[in-house]
């Protein structure tokens, strides 16, 4: 369901779309829409001779994924391409945010079932409730959100509406779902048109659309 970082076939940040740039993108969305991965390249900045700066960021990330904020400057040392001038802006960048920062107590959501948990609150309203749930580059929860009350149709769930908070969020992504009063996990017609429509202006706006839910009090079932 979530997606890999996007990267060039060679790593390099200059071989991608300008807005697609790491410190480009931070500059235009904020940096909670950067992934881990966006993060650590927007952060190291370029390669050199021993590795290019994807190759770098993503034995980085493997680090972090052990250790997290315990990291050492000797487990730095082993990154190839990594000088001392790198480890020491990112260990001091770590220690910042452990003196300043407050640690988000917001789930995290990368799968259907942990989408689903944040949805027991609709599965069994007796109207269709459309659900729209914002996401950092973590795929952290930003917000949970009701846009619309009633049956489901196109008139009702707008993109407009759908997206409005998502750009003030500065939200990655999102995911949407919608509970269905009968009990049904089949998708109508209509759900598979608005899942249609969200897809294609996530493209246009370049925030992903992560998963469309059908949840129901015995079940749940992605649209996409």
């Amino acid at each position: 369901m979530i997606e890999d970082p996007e990267r060039s076939r060679t790593g390099k940040i200059l071989d991608l779309q300008t807005q697609d740039r790491p410190r480009e993108k931070l500059q235009a969305k904020g940096a909670q829409a950067l992934s881990d991965f966006e993060l650590l390249q927007a952060l190291i900045g370029s390669g050199n001779a021993q590795a290019n700066v994807g190759k770098i960021a993503k034995d980085t990330l493997k680090l972090f994924q052990e250790y997290g904020a315990n990291i050492t400057y000797e487990q730095l040392q082993q990154v190839s391409g990594m000088g001392p001038a790198r480890i020491t802006e990112i260990l001091a960048a770590i220690e910042l945010s452990k003196r300043y920062l407050i640690t988000s107590e917001q789930p995290i959501i990368d799968s259907p079932e942990k989408a689903v948990e944040q949805l027991a609150d609709i599965r069994d309203k007796k109207q269709e409730h459309f659900v729209v749930m914002t996401l950092d580059g973590a795929n952290r929860l930003i917000a949970k959100r009701t846009i619309t009350i009633g049956t489901l149709n196109a008139s009702l769930v707008h993109p407009r509406e759908v997206f409005a908070d998502a750009i003030n969020d500065r939200a990655a992504s999102i995911i949407v779902a919608h509970n269905h009063p009968s009990g049904s996990l089949v998708a109508s017609e209509a759900d598979r048109e608005i899942t249609i429509q969200l897809k294609e202006s996530a493209r246009v706006l370049g925030i992903l659309l992560i998963d469309h839910l059908i949840v129901t009090r015995s079940g749940f079932k992605t649209v996409l």
